[in-house]
């Protein structure tokens, strides 16, 4: 894995693609707007129903030229086996210390897949880590701790904090789902398992219009923040209430 690029934001995920699905739209939005983006993939997909690790390789770093991420990389944590151990959590901040994201995105703390929620809990800690001075990780880079930290909470069922209107980047953001071919494009291996392909372009914008609706707007991703929000003027905040 080569030493990125200094980011903005970084989003951690447990597999290549779901960032894809979960947050792929505020990686454009927040690129729009200027900000180094970059996606830290925990696992490489070995374990899959679908598709080699080296499948996933090749359409992660697809994926990644769709998103313009100014960086992307996976760790070796075991597909499948993504468990909170001190080992991972170094893993996780030396990349944290060679990034410096000011955002750090995880996936939501509940959820189906044991991968996905690991995670949450996972990256939260190696982010408390990354900020120890005496704690060492693999290379020379400084301790980091990042100044906030979002859940991605598109599959859970959860209200958000907020939602990010992701209208003007929606199709770009399909596109970059559907570069996983491996994944997404029909086949018998896993058919009961995966959503047709015809659906997934349905089922995809109709949950993003959904969160949307919300705020008023066409299609947007929702997230979650642990932390109370702060408001300086009463006259600025959107969404109308009645």
């Amino acid at each position: 894995m080569n030493t990125p690029l200094q980011l903005d934001v970084l989003a951690i995920a447990a597999h290549r693609d779901d960032v894809e699905q979960t947050c792929g739209g505020t990686l454009l939005h927040m690129q729009s707007l200027g900000a180094r983006t970059g996606i830290l993939d925990l696992t490489q997909g070995e374990s899959g129903t679908r598709g080699t690790a080296a499948d996933r390789e090749a359409e992660a770093n697809a994926a990644a030229a769709i998103l313009m991420t100014s960086w992307r990389g996976a760790l070796d944590i075991p597909d499948g086996r993504v468990e909170n151990t001190y080992e991972n959590k170094l893993k996780i901040a030396a990349v944290l210390r060679a990034t410096r994201p000011r955002v750090v995105i995880l996936p939501y703390w509940q959820g189906r897949h044991p991968d996905h929620y690991t995670t949450a809990t996972l990256g939260y800690e190696a982010c408390f880590v990354s900020g120890l001075a005496k704690v060492e990780t693999p290379g020379t880079a400084k301790p980091h701790r990042p100044f906030k930290i979002l859940y991605a909470s598109l599959y859970a069922d959860v209200r958000p904090t907020f939602v990010v209107d992701v209208t003007a980047h929606i199709e770009t953001r399909h596109n970059a789902l559907m570069a996983y071919k491996s994944q997404y494009a029909n086949q018998s291996q896993g058919g009961g398992l995966f959503v047709p392909e015809e659906e997934i372009r349905e089922r995809t914008f109709a949950m993003a219009r959904h969160y949307g609706l919300l705020a008023g707007i066409r299609y947007a991703e929702p997230f979650v923040q642990k932390e109370i929000g702060l408001v300086n003027d009463l006259l600025q905040i959107p969404v109308q209430s009645i």
